[in-house]
């Protein structure tokens, strides 16, 4: 899951993104509503988190921007304003869900993944495919009932790739979607990872590789290490 984060206090940004992190979230922090504005343009997020106090366009314009742009976008107000009036106006310019300062961020993140369920309501909350069951809110993994123990980032990679049911996943998507933006583009980070995650998973490989395209979930997959050898 990736999420973008409007929050214009530097301390508090930076603790929602670390405690997100150690949850296999990744988040970019805009720190006022053009930066916010600007990243919403150029990035696919799956919930934006918003303070409504922030420099520049608000909190409720980036909101009514969202809304306004028919990408289903959930959208998370998180906010000091905590008046019954103030969650009726949020609500009312199109927010999901409301949570008010202080909080505790176990709190945000249980909120985040019930949003991230109902955005995909078309898929069940466990997944399975290719004698693979993934619980991403049990974080775990199971490869024909053998519990597979994963690092969160090897889990983020996996949870993009079944969601794809069998589709290919390019690398680039796997950077955006499972790292955040501060990750290097030209980084070899995707293929190890996929590698070592391949290697947790075990034989035969699960996680196919297209030359020249990216990864995808092998619904028959084959003993060899010739897929794993490519990339």
């Amino acid at each position: 899951m990736r999420v973008l984060v409007v929050e214009d206090e530097p301390y508090m940004a930076e603790a929602i993104r670390d405690g997100l992190r150690l949850e296999a979230i990744a988040a970019d922090i805009a720190g006022d509503g053009d930066t916010a504005l600007e990243l919403l343009s150029i990035n696919a997020y799956d919930i934006a988190v918003l303070d409504r106090d922030v420099p520049g366009p608000s909190g409720d314009e980036i909101a009514e921007s969202i809304v306004a742009s028919r990408s289903g976008m959930p959208i998370l107000m998180l906010t000091a304003a905590d008046r019954l009036d103030d969650k009726v106006s949020g609500f009312e310019l199109g927010a999901d869900d409301y949570l008010t300062k202080p909080f505790e961020l176990r709190e945000l993140v249980l909120r985040l993944r019930a949003l991230d369920r109902r955005r995909a309501h078309n898929r069940p909350p466990v997944r399975e495919i290719a004698g693979l069951r993934l619980d991403p809110f049990r974080r775990e993994v199971f490869r024909d009932g053998r519990y597979v123990a994963l690092t969160r980032k090897q889990f983020a990679v996996l949870e993009v790739l079944v969601a794809a049911e069998g589709g290919v996943i390019s690398a680039e998507e796997l950077l955006e979607r499972a790292w955040d933006e501060n990750a290097d583009p030209f980084t070899n980070a995707v293929r190890i990872t996929v590698s070592a995650l391949r290697k947790r998973l075990g034989e035969p490989w699960i996680i196919a590789t297209v030359p020249g395209v990216g990864y995808r979930i092998d619904t028959a997959p084959e003993t060899g290490r010739e897929e794993s050898d490519r990339g």
